[in-house]
């Protein structure tokens, strides 16, 4: 099959869910023999990753201007026009954001595919017009396409009540068990070698919730006995991003910029305690990450975040900093690291044979 993939910024090593998600699933396809490409956002392609081909994966670069609140309508508008033009058997289109271009896409001939991450109006950067916009394209994905993959029951039951589609495919989101590193160079550079610390991951924006984590760390007087690391940064610096960084500077806490490779390895092979303060997420590749570490946990009790694997002393009240700060004390003196997860519903090579199930039965059911 010939599969072209929109709806990501790209790939590889470029910061997000979905292109981490992207990042993982489609060298899989393609190792199993199909024709994948990936069309990417220019804005984000920078001279070490100006590439042509990922481990298989075909990449294209189309325009897309970097301003948050148009930067996906119009790079999808055209990754739909230059995917008409290599002739696919399948779109696959990622996020709701995107999805508006479904209708244009199904016009053109394509037989579609969406991944809905989740809801992504519910995210606070966003404004009234924004949310309006993402809710359109949720529709537009939901209504138009030939199937739609959701990650977590979470949005299977939203599709089904606000839509009436009910014949959703339920694929999660992965995760790769990693080799640990048994380094510590970086730690050294950001000066936590020689104490534990308390870790999170995510960009710097408001529904992250880190704002909620730097004032629940100054409130639980943990400093004097551990650190509080943040790996992460801003797509696009603003007013929050900024206000976040002058918090984490007065509160002591180190702050990575966004990190892979090894640099992460280390920082997460060498945590005491991982920390999710969300308002929204999809499915949450960094949370399955830290679990792939063995790293205890702590985590927002939205439903997103309720991983069955996890357990009720898992999770606080969503936004609390009060109760957030208990739980920090109380699972770092109980240093509850290492703890060993099922994660067998999360591989990849799975994943990426279910989704190959979706392509085909689109193929089938127009061939009828």
């Amino acid at each position: 099959m010939k599969i072209v993939v929109t709806g990501t910024r790209g790939i590889p090593g470029i910061l997000g869910g979905v292109e981490t998600h992207c990042e993982e699933l489609f060298p899989r396809i393609a190792s199993m023999g199909h024709d994948v490409t990936v069309i990417r956002r220019s804005s984000y392609i920078e001279p070490e990753n100006r590439i042509a081909e990922y481990k298989g994966v075909k990449l294209i670069d189309v325009y897309a201007p970097r301003r948050k609140s148009v930067e996906a309508i119009i790079h999808t508008f055209l990754a739909v026009i230059k995917a008409r033009t290599l002739k696919p058997d399948i779109l696959h289109v990622h996020a709701i954001g995107p999805s508006l271009m479904v209708p244009f896409a199904r016009l053109l001939g394509m037989k579609v595919v969406v991944t809905n991450h989740g809801p992504d109006y519910d995210r606070q950067k966003w404004g009234r017009m924004a949310k309006a916009v993402l809710k359109a394209g949720e529709r537009f994905g939901t209504r138009f396409a030939n199937r739609v993959i959701v990650i977590s029951t979470v949005i299977a039951d939203i599709l089904a009540t606000r839509y009436g589609r009910t014949d959703t495919d339920l694929i999660y989101n992965g995760v790769v068990r990693p080799v640990k590193s048994a380094s510590r160079s970086w730690l050294g550079k950001w000066g936590i070698a020689d104490r534990p610390y308390i870790v999170a991951i995510g960009r710097f924006v408001k529904e992250k919730g880190f704002h909620d984590l730097i004032e629940a760390y100054c409130k639980s007087g943990l400093g004097s006995e551990c650190s509080l690391v943040i790996a992460g940064d801003s797509d696009h610096e603003d007013e929050y991003s900024r206000a976040l960084k002058r918090q984490a500077r007065e509160a002591g806490v180190v702050l990575t910029g966004f990190i892979k490779g090894e640099p992460l390895n280390q920082l997460m092979s060498n945590a005491s305690l991982f920390v999710m303060p969300s308002y929204h997420e999809g499915l949450p590749i960094a949370l399955l990450e830290a679990m792939s570490y063995d790293l205890d946990v702590l985590v927002s009790d939205i439903p997103a975040n309720r991983i069955p694997v996890l357990a009720p002393s898992d999770f606080f009240p969503t936004g609390d900093t009060d109760a957030l700060a208990r739980e920090m004390v109380r699972k770092t003196k109980e240093r509850g690291t290492p703890r060993s997860y099922d994660l067998s519903a999360y591989d990849w090579d799975k994943i990426a044979v279910q989704t190959v199930g979706v392509y085909e039965k689109v193929c089938s059911e127009s061939a009828h």
